[in-house]
């Protein structure tokens, strides 16, 4: 198991990059899909969100990555692994998003199950907290098929969230 490039059953991954600009910027600009991260990106947005995606890797040896399906090597989404804080305290967060056309084929559960094991086995994590919007039913069960406990309520970006934590 590895940090850089993987591949899943259906995927591959490889860590964001600037190269991955013009794809990201176009999920971010996607209304159906922004409406489950809480609302449209600027692409100045998006290049701020690669940038520190990068300071993340270099600091931490782990962040987000850009997945891609093995048949036809068409743009999927973004997974990962982050630092944040809800509530003031430090958190490795599992994030993942996927373009509408991937929604419903299990493929935010394929590539978070991998992430997982790269957190717990390689990066030796104690914990990962995860969260989504309280209208995000479709997230709440992928974190649930992952194992996730529900924690509380909390807000995150000045929205209403559900805070869920899998541990080892």
């Amino acid at each position: 198991m590895q940090l850089d490039t993987f591949t899943t059953h259906r995927l591959l991954g490889e860590p964001l990059q600037s190269k991955h600009l013009n794809e990201l910027c176009r999920m971010h600009q996607n209304k159906q899909v922004m409406a489950t991260l809480g609302g449209v990106r600027s692409d100045e947005e998006t290049r701020l969100l690669i940038l520190n995606n990068l300071n993340h890797w270099q600091r931490y040896g782990f962040g987000l990555w850009v997945f891609r399906d093995k048949v036809n090597n068409q743009f999927v989404g973004r997974a990962g692994l982050r630092n944040t804080h809800v509530d003031g305290k430090e958190e490795v967060e599992l994030a993942y998003a996927l373009i509408g056309k991937f929604w419903g084929r299990g493929l935010a559960t394929e590539m978070s199950e991998q992430i997982l094991k790269i957190g717990f086995e390689l990066l030796k994590l104690p914990e990962i907290v995860c969260f989504t919007l309280t209208t995000n039913k479709a997230s709440q069960r992928v974190m649930e098929k992952l194992g996730f406990k529900y924690e509380r309520d909390i807000i995150h970006a000045s929205l209403p969230h559900l805070l869920y934590r899998l541990t080892v």
